[in-house]
């Protein structure tokens, strides 16, 4: 059995914890032992449909204990994992499962329903009995109790995630066993974490930060506590019941926490098992620090910048984060992290360029897509005029990430923007996430924010800034503050006041500015 894979955290955590709950969920926990032999009969089971080496097994279903053994099953086999978010429309699964032939789909069922709606061919397997025609995992636990035992390649590919955005088909980023296991064994590290510690298991199972929960609990042998966060005030009693200690949250998730009226937030005091606090997805506002500082005033906040190519780059020490709280730190363990301009040389402090990833959790590529691939995954010759390649082996790869960042005279990186959301205007590239930072910060009675461009033949492109508040304001007002950060070639021409935004339907998180961009143009 390699040392590198989720399944040989499972079976030790068997033999070493066989009755420290592993996971629990409302009512109900299992423990390692438990989990294992759960694990094992759905293995054997996915085994028994005997298909090719390598398939892919998608897993499209709300939150569970049996959608965390789904995963650790799909894992103990050599098939491939695709998690398909519940948020995810029939038509996006439809893409996902041509894009990647899907042999076999396990769901749940409430799910059931909105897979008869798509053109699929293969295996249908359920958590609960549900049709006749279909296995079930209730079916399984109770007939398939036979040994199972299967060899994990380390190298073999484990998982590819799928992340749709506002424009385009997504493509599948594949993920390998051992990427798996290196990206919970960093993050252990540096978050320091126990074995003790009840991880929150917040985040939907997606894409790698929210895997990440599962293998880091595993990692340490900790608990997973699962939740769906729907309201603020079940997400604490959450957090309060089942004594959380560590906390992976999303931006989104931090805005939502105090959707409740302030009197209505729990005291610190309830919330004292806290120690440790992460986000990754996007910009932290001072608000949101604020607003956690108050709630958990002994946890350590760690911010994070992670990658599609790569599992993380970087994370800001909890020291920091009052210091320089728009910094996406440093570059975490085993990762070495270059800031190149369009000419391949090294940027100085504070010059904008593009960051390049070096060294350890970058992953296999992109799903049947050469050319997106070449894109980001390079020879390190993209660093020659950086480093010393003397006598280095030159087929090592590294990851063009296609973010705009800068280093400051300390060596803390700044997010700028992707590459493909740059606006040039006026002779002069300028990040949207540069103004939606100054807005998030400096106007606090706008709730959301959006920054886009359109075409301007006199200046190339316009920028336009649409937001939402409970009251409209005088766009001379948000003008007055704009103009005391932001130079003037980066004010907005065009203020627009919208009582809501839309946002992506796969992807709550994101607002949708193409909607808002047509809207605008076909005015």
């Amino acid at each position: 059995m390699s040392i590198n894979s989720i399944r040989t955290l499972l079976e030790d955590s068997a033999v070493s914890h066989p009755s420290k709950t592993a996971i629990v969920f409302n009512e109900k926990s299992i423990s390692y032992e438990d989990l294992l032999k759960k694990v094992n009969q759905v293995a054997f089971y996915l085994k028994e449909l005997d298909l090719p080496k390598g398939s892919r097994i998608g897993l499209y279903s709300n939150k569970g204990i049996d959608q965390v053994i789904a995963i650790l099953s799909i894992l103990s086999t050599d098939y491939i994992l695709v998690p398909l978010t519940r948020l995810l429309k029939p038509e996006q699964v439809q893409y996902i499962i041509n894009d990647c032939d899907i042999k076999c789909i396990i769901t749940d069922r409430l799910k059931l329903e909105s897979i008869e709606e798509i053109d699929f061919n293969g295996h249908i397997i359920s958590y609960e009995t549900a049709h006749k025609d279909i296995p079930s995992f209730e079916e399984i636990y109770k007939y398939y109790n036979k040994p199972f035992k299967h060899d994990v390649n380390g190298h073999e590919n484990a998982v590819i995630t799928y992340s749709f955005g506002i424009t385009g088909q997504p493509k599948g980023i594949v993920i390998s066993h051992r990427n798996l296991i290196d990206s919970a064994r960093v993050v252990s590290q540096y978050l320091e974490l126990r074995e003790e510690d009840v991880i929150s298991g917040t985040l939907i199972f997606n894409l790698d930060y929210g895997l990440n929960q599962i293998f880091c609990s595993l990692y340490k042998r900790a608990t997973l506590a699962l939740h769906r966060f729907i309201l603020a005030g079940d997400f604490y009693n959450h957090l309060i019941n089942d004594k959380v200690t560590v906390v992976p949250l999303m931006p989104v998730n931090i805005s939502n926490m105090f959707d409740e009226d302030e009197h209505r937030l729990p005291s610190s005091d309830l919330l004292s098992n806290v120690r440790v606090l992460t986000s990754s997805g996007g910009n932290v506002t001072v608000k949101m620090l604020k607003g956690l500082d108050k709630l958990f005033p002994d946890a350590k906040f760690y911010s994070m910048h992670g990658l599609t190519e790569a599992f993380r780059s970087t994370y800001l020490d909890p020291s920091q984060i009052h210091i320089r709280p728009d910094s996406i730190g440093k570059a975490i363990p085993d990762v070495e992290l270059y800031v190149i301009n369009e000419e391949g040389k090294e940027c100085k402090p504070r010059e904008v360029g593009e960051l390049i990833h070096r060294g350890g959790y970058i992953y296999r590529g992109f799903w049947n897509a050469p050319v997106e691939t070449a894109q980001r995954f390079k020879s390190i010759q993209i660093l020659k005029d950086v480093i010393d390649l003397e006598g280095q082996l030159t087929d090592e790869i590294v990851v063009a990430t296609g973010d705009y960042v800068y280093k400051d005279e300390e060596g803390y990186f700044y997010f700028v923007s992707r590459h493909d959301n740059m606006i040039k205007t006026r002779g002069f590239r300028v990040s949207p996430y540069e103004i939606e930072s100054v807005v998030a910060n400096n106007l606090p009675q706008i709730e959301q924010c959006a920054i886009f461009s359109v075409p301007n033949e006199e200046i190339e492109e316009e920028i336009v800034m649409v937001y939402s508040s409970r009251s409209e304001l005088a766009p001379k007002e948000i003008t007055f503050e704009l103009k005391k950060h932001l130079a003037s070639y980066m004010i907005p021409s065009k203020i627009i006041y919208k009582k809501s935004l839309p946002l992506v339907p796969s992807d709550k998180n994101k607002i949708n500015k193409e909607e808002l961009k047509n809207e605008l143009l076909e005015k």
